[in-house]
């Protein structure tokens, strides 16, 4: 059995993974995190399934991951930092699904990896990772003659903006074509443009209701557009990939895996 802990237990995302961790039949609950202040702290962390799994919701960091082998973290850069360094000290690895670090949050991933398992991703779907891949594809095959734009729409409780999602893609496909996204992505046009710069890649950001997550990369050619979607109307996709990265951690020493890895791509 993995024993699993989870960040953010009284968030959307937290209370997804948590189900996901009781319906699996080789994967149990052993920690539920939440920030100081949380209504849930406390609470059974599956209260709100109509059962009892003798996991109560803390923030007690160390006290959370006192049974577990890995952390499942979808909260914000600042709370998944401090979930790091207690990781760190106490040898329990990390599924990392946060987004919105800086380069020096980056780092502080990076150095702490040298000492514990850590799969960290943008996007913890397996459709997402796939798409990926034909991502990678299709931009070395249209080098030459295609516009590339990438749209993006989440709800409107997010906070950071181009998604994690679509700036992987953004990596993705300026990496296949040998460029620099950070010199060539356009993040925002308005007023008088120009022509638009060949080279560059495009990215639209779309805020409002419940909207899970929805990404589409556009190759633009004339007399044709190829479009590669996918498409989030639930979170259970995020926490079963999710659970395949905790799996692939099982037994594992230290190192930063990337869910390409998990699935076998590289």
């Amino acid at each position: 059995m993995t024993r699993v802990a989870v960040a953010g237990a009284s968030g959307r995302m937290g209370r997804m993974l948590i189900e996901a961790v009781q319906l699996a039949p080789d994967c149990t609950l052993a920690g539920a995190l939440d920030r100081p202040g949380s209504p849930g702290l406390g609470q059974d962390a599956t209260a709100w399934l109509g059962q009892a799994s003798g996991v109560l919701v803390t923030d007690d960091i160390a006290h959370g991951l006192a049974g577990a082998d890995v952390l499942i973290d979808f909260t914000r850069p600042e709370g998944t930092l401090a979930h790091l360094a207690a990781c760190r000290r106490q040898g329990v690895g990390m599924v990392i699904g946060t987004t919105g670090f800086s380069e020096a949050g980056k780092a502080e991933v990076a150095a702490a990896a040298a000492e514990i398992g850590i799969v960290m991703a943008p996007n913890m779907s397996v459709g997402v990772n796939v798409v990926l891949r034909l991502l990678d594809m299709a931009a070395r095959a249209l080098n030459e003659g295609y516009d590339i734009e990438i749209v993006e729409a989440h709800h409107r409780h997010k906070v950071d903006a181009p998604s994690g999602t679509a700036l992987a893609m953004g990596e993705t496909v300026a990496s296949a074509l040998g460029r620099d996204l950070r010199a060539c992505a356009v993040y925002g046009r308005e007023g008088v443009t120009g022509e638009r710069d060949p080279s560059t890649i495009g990215f639209a950001t779309v805020r409002g209701g419940d909207i899970v997550g929805d990404h589409t990369v556009m190759f633009c050619g004339t007399g044709e557009r190829i479009e590669i979607s996918h498409k989030a109307s639930s979170r259970i996709g995020y926490a079963q990939g999710s659970l395949r990265a905790a799996r692939f951690l099982a037994g594992r020493g230290a190192g930063l895996f990337t869910m390409a890895q998990v699935l076998g791509f590289e």
